[in-house]
């Protein structure tokens, strides 16, 4: 259900249920903010959420599953869902999105979850939850319209309408479009770029962007300060600097 591969320092999450399109049961929610634990304490220095269905990233919740379920069943699921968004949302390091098929519900909340977003031109965002009396809930209302915009995103939610590929590039849904078919692999090459820069400083950055977002200006530079200094006076630091002036990559020791 979810497969855990490494690339070097890439590691690569695959949602992997492809004959139920990667629906979200809560037996693969568990097991994703598994994973998500153990990359967070790796070495890895970036990662890729990628699918291993042929025509979906991620078609959202099994409704199936739920069909069964009574309103304490739906209500101890809770947690457990919000722990698998939570725990992508949270990784440490850079995190990018391959995305290609529909991705609805909650396939768009885990691209949106991510830091960058890769899609192919097959690609289908959409959180139609209001069209089954539900509202997006794995940070989709929140991370959305920290994205495009409070009124885009009252207008993809209110109407619970599928966005195509041309229309997501432009609302600025996707960060970096690839072609039919190569979505997961721009994805990697991607996370291999960042990869190769100072583990330390990746996450510095990350924090720095993610917790300086909500906050006025001058709250966001004492952030920055502090992701900053956490750079500043690491080993990464140090090896970054003597590798630029001995003309060598950096060897970075990640500390």
């Amino acid at each position: 259900m979810i497969t855990l591969n490494r690339h070097g320092h890439v590691a690569e999450i695959v949602l992997d249920r492809p004959k139920a399109h990667n629906a979200l049961s809560t037996e693969m929610a568990v097991r994703l903010a598994s994973v998500c634990a153990e990359v967070a304490d790796s070495d890895a220095r970036a990662v890729v959420l990628s699918s291993s269905a042929e025509k979906s990233f991620c078609v959202g919740a099994d409704l199936k599953e739920r069909a069964s379920m009574t309103d304490d069943d739906l209500m101890r699921q809770r947690p457990v869902f919000r722990r698998a968004f939570g725990a992508v949302l949270h990784l440490p390091q850079p995190v990018v999105a391959a995305v290609h098929g529909f991705a609805l519900g909650g396939g768009t909340e885990f691209a949106l979850s991510c830091d960058l977003v890769v899609a192919d031109p097959t690609a289908v965002f959409g959180l139609p939850e209001v069209g089954v009396g539900l509202i997006p809930a794995g940070g989709g209302t929140q991370l959305l319209q920290r994205r495009v915009g409070t009124a885009k995103a009252a207008d993809l939610i209110f109407t619970g309408r599928k966005v195509g590929f041309d229309e997501a590039v432009a609302l600025g849904l996707v960060d970096r479009p690839a072609p039919a078919g190569e979505d997961r692999a721009a994805a990697l090459e991607l996370a291999g770029t960042i990869a190769a820069n100072s583990p330390v400083a990746l996450r510095a950055a990350k924090r720095a962007l993610r917790h300086g977002a909500p906050l006025d200006l001058a709250a966001a530079l004492d952030v920055e300060d502090a992701a900053w200094r956490t750079a500043a006076l690491s080993g990464d630091r140090r090896e970054g600097i003597a590798a630029f002036n001995e003309k060598r990559r950096p060897e970075w020791p990640g500390l």
